[in-house]
């Protein structure tokens, strides 16, 4: 028998019971994928993740969902990062590189405070109309934003997604989607899912948002044994919107503060900048929360 020790973070967190949670393991040596796939399901959070050897970064990262393995996704980078960095010792270069199969991740830290490059963007068009999007969220045709300049779009900047801009905070927090029109209209041929989001009353009192971000609301859906499953906070989403600014030609540079995870009872807080040479940077903070072990 073996034994491997694993580390619980909590990420896009501004207090210790918040943020997107993430299970990593310190070092997955020994483990063969199956196990792998079966300890991500016996631990059940959104992704789990596995530290290996690499010959071309910092480290090697595999991540699983309860059921799939994911090429890439941002609160496990970050969440990743912060554990590689802290295994390394007291003085660890505070910039490492996690090699996925997304394929080599920059992440660097100021403090606790989180930041990933993410890949250059590719974008589709959106095949299903604005009413079927509507009915998809289950909401009204005037709640999705109507700007035919700002159109809903497939973005993949490491993981494909459905961005969806709607016409207002609120539209957002009403959102209930539907799975059966979501397998039919937010399908990627392989997953369904839909990111939705909207600008968000300026409160100028968020001490998570760094100066001169715009905020941003938001929420990111995919079904699940036939319901829907709502993620507190998605850092490869939040990379994708950095990709729809690109691709809907906003001006740059632009920063955004995205509020999601409320309507979950997981606040999270991710800060987005899009630079004026068009790279796409996702922050957030890691907390730790505990530690523990396995004997397999």
């Amino acid at each position: 028998m073996s034994t491997y020790n694993y580390r619980i973070v909590n990420v896009f967190a501004e207090s210790v019971l918040a943020g997107n949670p993430l299970c990593v393991f310190e070092d997955a040596r020994g483990l063969d994928d199956a196990t792998m796939q079966a300890l991500a399901l016996q631990f059940n959070l959104s992704e789990t993740t596995f530290v290996l050897p690499s010959s071309v970064a910092t480290a090697r990262v595999r991540i699983f969902t309860p059921t799939f393995e994911m090429a890439f996704a941002g609160h496990p980078t970050l969440g990743t990062a912060h554990v590689v960095r802290s295994l390394a010792g007291t003085g660890a270069a505070d910039a490492v590189t996690l090699e996925m199969r997304a394929g080599v991740i920059p992440v660097s830290a100021r403090g606790d405070a989180w930041t990933l490059s993410a890949n250059a963007p590719k974008h589709r068009a959106v095949t299903a109309t604005r009413a079927e999007l509507a009915a998809t969220l289950g909401l009204d045709v005037a709640d999705v934003a109507p700007d035919p300049a700002q159109p809903p779009l497939w973005v993949d900047t490491g993981s494909d997604q459905l961005v969806i801009p709607l016409a207002t905070a609120d539209a957002v927090r009403r959102v209930a989607p539907r799975p059966d029109l979501m397998q039919k209209h937010a399908s990627n041929g392989t997953r369904s899912l839909a990111y939705v989001f909207a600008p968000e009353r300026d409160t100028n009192g968020d001490s998570a948002s760094p100066p001169g971000a715009r905020p941003v609301v938001a929420r990111f859906f995919f079904p699940k044994h036939g319901a829907v499953i709502e993620d507190p906070g998605t850092g490869s989403a939040c990379a994708n919107l950095g990709g729809w600014l690109l691709a809907t030609g906003a001006p740059l540079p632009q920063r955004i503060a995205v509020s999601q995870g409320d309507e979950v009872a997981r606040p999270c807080r991710l800060n987005l900048e899009v630079t004026a040479d068009r790279r796409i940077l996702v922050t957030g903070r890691v907390i730790e929360l505990g530690r523990g072990s396995v004997t397999l």
